[in-house]
């Protein structure tokens, strides 16, 4: 782990080197490739050759070429067999993606992160206990690829394939066993597990907020306790992803007590690990640097143009938006991964996700990202005593006689005692972080004051079921442009009486 720890440091000293490196050596590798052969790899001797030969692609268009290796095709975007692919949850459209996972990305990427956390921990906290119990990690599940008719190639939730093939060590130390973590029904494997972890000493946990929750919450309902730590005396830290933990940390603290308990978050995709807090008070993340994958950047304001302006890492600015592109090792190349991230450093290169290049809410002009919304509802949170549990936004159209506006349907686990208040402390906070809403919501000029509802417990569970998105990196949508989401859920709430 020391070993590793002077490995970070020395790409925080010398990132656009490494990065450099990096880009040489991806295109060294895939050069024989179809889609290498395709492009010219092998006469690209630097990162304009490859600008003015690879075009930027989304998944859509990269789709024809992912296809025919799922039909057990080799050698076409990356030369190493490609035997598994992460089925991502698709929040970009109604379907799912299916991303290769090499050998390759397994090893140096995936697992490299799993382990460079593990070393940033210990690094931070030399007094650290998490190695006398298990770590508990909530994945999702993986299926036989039905397109493949050889069938020696699978797919499943990025949880899941790394769970399929950690090393042995690796999972005699986490829990639930694996035939209860990989379970495909949700609903089965919560109860299972909950039973199963109970008994375990808890030392450390893995997950996505949402689901974790619903976990440590029935794991009390079994033994009656009414606090995690009475359950696991030792558990002290958990490795959070997939959403902001802003608006769940009351709720975690409000289940765990322990004083040691720590939160730490990691920026790890289907497409890749990116990104891991490594200082404890702040809750940013270190771009990770040398793990198989080159990184480009869009301006936000451009990410709808024919021909954005496409930035080296080297080119960023600390407080922008930008959409992310990356070139991987398991053959993505110059692909928008749908997030878009704001460096907080470029000294340490450090980053916080600010949101998805779909989620927003520009209806009027305001341009609200999942990041404004987040940080709002936390700060309304925070002033009011309440926790929530989920929530979703969307725009209120403009019709005859009515000024527009927004629509949010929060999820309380712990209400606010005066919803009128958490709204206009919910507005002020967004009219602080967001200077174009503030200037839509002059004089109500544009927008008026946001409708807030409190939907009933229980009902983005029920939606995401209905939806068949339970578990693994399934997550809700925070904000959508049009009212595709809250339509949907107050049409199953009307249906429910």
């Amino acid at each position: 782990m020391k070993k590793r720890i002077h490995q970070i440091e020395l790409f925080i000293k010398y990132p656009l080197e490494v990065q450099q490196e990096v880009f040489l050596n991806l295109i060294d590798k895939a050069k024989d490739t179809e889609f290498g052969r395709q492009h010219d790899f092998a006469n690209i001797r630097n990162y304009e050759h490859y600008r003015q030969k690879v075009p930027v692609r989304s998944y859509e268009e990269l789709y024809p070429y992912i296809e025919r290796m799922m039909r057990g095709e080799q050698n076409v975007l990356w030369p190493t067999t490609i035997k598994w692919f992460a089925k991502s949850s698709g929040t970009t459209n109604a379907r799912s993606k299916f991303i290769p996972v090499s050998p390759e990305a397994l090893e140096d990427c995936h697992m490299k992160g799993g382990k460079d956390l593990l070393s940033i921990y210990i690094n931070n906290r030399p007094d650290s206990r998490m190695f006398v119990g298990k770590s508990l990690s909530i994945g999702g599940s993986h299926q036989i690829n039905p397109l493949d008719p050889s069938g020696k190639s699978y797919y499943g939730d990025v949880s899941a394939v790394i769970m399929k093939n950690l090393p042995l060590w690796a999972k005699y130390v986490r829990t639930p066993s694996e035939e209860v973590a990989l379970l495909e029904n949700w609903e089965e494997k919560v109860e299972r597990m909950a039973r199963e972890v109970a008994k375990e000493n808890v030392a450390s946990m893995a997950g996505v907020p949402t689901w974790t929750l619903l976990v440590l919450q029935r794991v009390l309902q079994l033994t009656g306790k009414n606090d995690i730590s009475e359950v696991w005396p030792d558990l002290e830290v958990f490795f959070h992803g997939a959403v902001a933990f802003g608006p769940y940390r009351e709720l975690f603290k409000s289940i765990i007590s322990s004083p040691r308990m720590q939160y730490m978050e990691t920026y790890n995709a289907s497409e890749g690990f990116f990104g891991i807090q490594d200082t404890s008070n702040l809750d940013e993340m270190l771009l990770m640097l040398d793990y198989g994958i080159f990184y480009e950047f869009i301006p936000f304001d451009e990410i709808d143009r024919e021909n954005p302006t496409v930035l080296e890492l080297g080119e960023v600015e600390t407080g922008r938006n930008y959409a992310m592109l990356i070139s991987t090792n398991a053959g993505l190349w110059r692909y928008k991964i749908g997030d878009t991230v704001r460096f907080t450093s470029t000294h340490p290169y450090r980053i916080k996700i600010s949101g998805r290049t779909r989620h927003f809410i520009n209806a009027f002009g305001e341009e609200v990202i999942v990041e404004n919304a987040e940080e709002a509802i936390t700060y309304a949170c925070e002033q009011t005593g309440a926790i929530v549990e989920n929530f979703t936004a969307g725009p209120v159209y403009l019709q005859q006689g009515k000024q527009g506006g927004h629509e949010w349907l929060v999820e309380f686990a712990r209400p606010p005692a005066d919803l009128d208040e958490f709204t206009r402390l919910l507005d002020n906070r967004l009219r602080q972080v967001n200077s174009d809403y503030d200037a839509k919501r002059q004089g109500d000029l544009a927008l008026v004051l946001p409708r807030v509802h409190a939907v009933p417990r229980g009902t983005f569970y029920n939606w995401m079921k209905k939806r068949g998105k339970l578990g693994g990196q399934n997550k809700v949508p925070r904000l959508s442009n049009n009212r595709e989401y809250l339509d949907d859920i107050l049409a199953m709430l009307a249906t429910q009486g």
